[in-house]
């Protein structure tokens, strides 16, 4: 049986605990108790959470047998220093663990107990500047869902953590299992580690409905030309009204919003499927391969081999 101990500190964040349910449901999957979950603390006895509940942990000391430990952030990491005994035990007992994982902002644990010098980390894209500021000696990559380097996990915010739980469950039941608990968990689909934080459409964030129409509309019609005078009639706007609208609501222009959109999308059919970058360019509205290639290099700094690569890894 593997052992996962999720380790606890006043203030942690209570969505982390969701995740317990991918471990359970792999449980069912595997048609057996493959994983045994349970939470600790460093002195055991109630720990409160973010929202005030409290959650009943188990004692963690030198004998405690953890194949996993999932270390669990708490709301403002750079506000609320991690105790000394909380980052004592952590550099003890995650070396003699398989893995030792972090979601969100546990991260910062992590950093603090030094189990991240000299490796590739990431956490919550909002604190990763202040990680790095702090640990100059951690590659911090802020726009990963989570990165496996070694024995050390890590994983962005929130919801990542489910995809974190995810990614261990793949490793050891392999991924027919992981594909089937997906399922069950209603999970749209899943997120390879490489995947970025960011969302083009959340970052556009419109204020109007028919600029977001406009956006809706564009999402949808990516392998087509998509002309401001295209939009602009499907919001009943005149073209030179639908641009000053745009831009002033989102913050770019109609023409850079869409080459946006069209590299996320082209971004997430490289990294999740085997269609030829050919396909991936006609599909998402690039010229060519060689058009779509260009806008990599300006919007992510990497050409479309080197994101396959990285997903593939």
């Amino acid at each position: 049986m593997h052992r996962i101990g999720f380790l606890l500190l006043d203030g942690f964040q209570v969505m982390a605990l969701a995740t317990q349910s991918v471990f359970e449901y792999a449980n069912m999957v595997a048609g057996e108790p493959f994983y045994a979950i349970d939470n600790y603390s460093v002195e055991g006895g109630p720990v409160a959470s973010s929202l005030g509940m409290h959650v009943e942990t188990r004692a963690a000391g030198p004998r405690t047998a953890v194949d996993t430990w999932i270390i669990v952030g708490v709301g403002d990491p750079v506000a609320t220093p991690t105790p000394a005994a909380h980052l004592d035990f952590v550099r003890r007992a995650a070396p003699r663990a398989r893995r030792a994982a972090s979601i969100c902002t546990g991260a910062f644990v992590l950093a603090e107990a030094g189990l991240l010098e000299g490796r590739r980390a990431t956490t919550h894209w909002a604190y990763a500047r202040a990680m790095q500021q702090q640990h100059p000696d951690i590659r911090v990559e802020d726009d990963r869902i989570y990165i496996v380097d070694g024995p050390i996990w890590t994983s962005a915010g929130m919801t990542a953590g489910f995809d974190l739980a995810l990614a261990l469950v793949e490793k050891d039941l392999g991924a027919d299992a992981a594909r089937s608990l997906a399922h069950k968990l209603v999970m749209v689909q899943r997120r390879a580690g490489g995947q970025s934080q960011h969302s083009e459409l959340l970052d556009m964030a419109p204020k109007s409905d028919r600029i977001q129409r406009a956006i809706d509309h564009a999402r949808k019609h990516l392998s087509q030309p998509l002309t401001v005078e295209e939009l602009a009639q499907t919001v009943h706007l005149s073209p030179r009204q639908f641009s000053r609208i745009f831009t002033a609501e989102t913050g770019q222009s109609p023409a850079k919003a869409i080459e946006s959109l069209r590299l996320e999308a082209a971004r997430l059919m490289i990294e999740q499927s085997r269609h030829p970058l050919d396909v991936v360019a006609r599909e998402t509205g690039f010229r060519d391969r060689r058009h779509m290639r260009e806008a990599f290099v300006r919007g992510f700094g990497l050409p479309p081999q080197a994101v396959r690569r990285a997903a593939r890894a």
